[in-house]
């Protein structure tokens, strides 16, 4: 399955694991939004990076409980389940965009009444400007889409810990619990961040934001929390802080070319309703080089995001161990 395919031919494929390349032709068949499509092919390309760094790593006996390899089979399982493709139903919404939220019935936002009430709080409460409030929705949305992965991954884990008790054997028993441990352990850790988020979003939602607030998106935001709890030096978070705030400059790109996408989207979808050939195919290749470029940056993005999270958990591992 995660063979790649052979380059006969003039059939070209977007990824280099056959696996990979199935869900992208499913996605494109579902006809998914397209800032959802370009997600799904950015988390792709990392599970692709990841796959290919398992198998140099497996040939050289590095994984010999087998913890990436499962931990690699839960991510792919998860970005089933986070585009609908895992053949299971789902009644929590899939739908991250938040550009999507004036579509929303107002006053039930964000699926959580918690998170609703906090949200209508806050936004009649008269302490922010309307700057502040896109800001503060922005951190109630992502907050949202934590949870609902929360809930997947919980899932993914019941599922997959069901599979293990059918198949195992007392040989590979001690493996096996191992590797449940860990991943009980991730679910913890998840937990324990999601409720750090949601204090942060109450203390914010009552005292509004400091003058001395150092990123407004999401996810650095979380990324520089995390950084403080992890008992770095001064030094440390210093050059941390610096390059948080260029990775804050991606994610803000990043978020521009969704918009840009979508609107491009929407200007293509009037011009093939008007018909004309020359029209549509402009627009068609507009839209073609902006889905690409929201890729490239999309998959630059979460890479970059992927590296700061290792590193302030390694890092703060260290110091915890000395």
């Amino acid at each position: 399955m995660n063979e790649q395919k052979p380059s006969g031919g003039d059939e070209q494929t977007e990824f280099r694991i056959a696996k990979l390349n199935q869900v992208w032709e499913k996605a494109k068949r579902m006809q998914l939004s397209p800032v959802r499509q370009t997600e799904l092919h950015s988390d792709l390309k990392i599970q692709e990076k990841d796959e290919l760094q398992w198998k140099k790593i497996k040939v050289e006996g590095l994984d010999e409980n087998g913890e990436r390899e499962a931990q690699l089979r839960r991510n792919f399982n998860v970005i089933l389940a986070k585009y609908g493709m895992d053949g299971k139903r789902d009644t929590r919404p899939l739908e991250s965009n938040y550009l999507k939220d004036h579509d929303t019935k107002e006053g039930d936002m964000f699926d959580d009444p918690r998170l609703d009430k906090l949200w209508n709080k806050a936004k009649n409460s008269g302490k922010f400007s309307s700057e502040e409030l896109q800001n503060l929705k922005r951190e109630f949305q992502h907050h949202k889409d934590k949870t609902h992965e929360y809930n997947i991954l919980m899932d993914t884990v019941s599922r997959t810990e069901e599979i293990h008790k059918n198949v195992i054997s007392p040989l590979e028993g001690d493996a096996k619990e191992h590797v449940l441990h860990q991943k009980h352990t991730d679910l913890k850790q998840k937990m324990r961040d999601l409720n750090q988020g949601f204090e942060r979003l109450r203390k914010l939602s009552h005292e509004g934001f400091t003058e001395d607030s150092e990123f407004r998106e999401p996810r650095v935001i979380e990324l520089w929390e995390a950084a403080k709890r992890a008992n770095l030096t001064e030094d440390e978070l210093d050059s941390l802080k610096e390059e948080l705030r260029h990775f804050e400059a991606k994610v803000e790109k990043h978020s521009h070319y969704q918009e840009q996408l979508e609107l491009s989207h929407q200007k293509l979808r009037h011009v093939e309703a008007l018909g004309d050939k020359e029209h549509i195919k402009k627009n068609q290749e507009k839209y073609n080089t902006i889905a690409e470029k929201t890729r490239e940056i999309g998959y630059k993005m979460k890479k970059h995001m992927q590296d700061l999270s290792n590193k302030i958990s390694r890092q703060g591992l260290q110091h915890n161990e000395l």
